[in-house]
This record gives C-alpha cells, structure tokens and sequence, in this order.
C-alpha cells in the first residue's frame, strides 16, 4: 500500500498528480494521470494530451487512498527501476 512515508518507493505510473509550484509558472496547476516515466519526465495524460513534464524543478502532488501527498521532485529523480524498493 502507498503511504506518504513510502512513496518515493513505489510506482508511480497510474496514478493522479497536479503539479502545485514550479520554476515554470505556466505549468502550475497542470493535472492528470502519469502513463510513462523516465529518470528525469513524466509522461501526463491531461484533458489537452499528453504532456512531458521534467520531474525536478515542479511540486508534485499525488491522490493516493483519499490522501493528498506531496513531493519535491528532486526526490524522486530517478530511473523507476532503481526507485522502487529502494531508498529514494
């Protein structure tokens, strides 16, 4: 189960996010669910397409289990597969 204590961890694509402050102030506020990730981008499907959004430089915040959780995206600039199970 995803917790707050625990996100860095886990995966992340299929889940609802909305960035909430970055460098880019014309980005703030962009929403939708992330379908592809690499070490540095998420891949957003949002109501105008999809949209490669750098993880570093943005706030992101995460719907997990009816909990707002949010994360600096430095912390999880990784590639997913040596994020998960590890220490982010």
């Amino acid at each position: 189960m995803i917790t707050a204590d625990n996100i860095t961890r886990h995966e992340l694509i299929g889940l609802d996010t909305q960035i909430i402050d970055s460098t880019n102030s014309q980005i703030i506020g962009l929403n939708g669910t992330i379908i592809n990730e690499t070490k540095s981008m998420f891949s957003l499907n949002t109501g105008k397409g999809i949209k490669l959004i750098p993880k570093s430089n943005n706030i992101w915040k995460f719907n997990v289990n009816s909990q707002q959780i949010t994360i600096n995206g430095s912390k999880i600039q990784k590639r997913p597969f040596d994020r998960l199970g590890g220490k982010a």
